[in-house]
């Protein structure tokens, strides 16, 4: 069952996440189970929705692709994530790519 993880990392900027984007490169090599992605930022940092496959794709995806570029960001601390089911997705049919 697909799950929505909600993501807020106090303190990362958007120049610390651009440089983890880059690193990881999940644009352009996608991660096995990753649905949809958006990020923001507020005063207190970052915040991201995400729709997987599974917690465990998540999981997969944090241990061998994004926490080694989170350190290599140099990015401290730890997020608060949690993690629902997801119960309908809709996407705009003229919505595409990375904007």
């Amino acid at each position: 069952m697909a799950v929505v993880m909600s993501m807020r990392w106090t303190g990362v900027t958007p120049e610390q996440y651009d440089a983890v984007r880059d690193a990881v490169d999940w644009e352009q090599v996608p991660a096995a189970g990753g649905q949809v992605h958006v990020a923001w930022f507020d005063a207190d940092g970052l915040h991201v929705t995400d729709v997987w496959h599974s917690e465990e794709a998540f999981g997969q995806f944090l241990a061998e692709r994004l926490a080694p570029a989170v350190e290599k960001a140099g990015i401290t601390g730890a997020p608060e994530v949690s993690f629902a089911p997801l119960h309908r997705r809709f996407v705009a049919p003229d919505v595409t790519g990375a904007e």
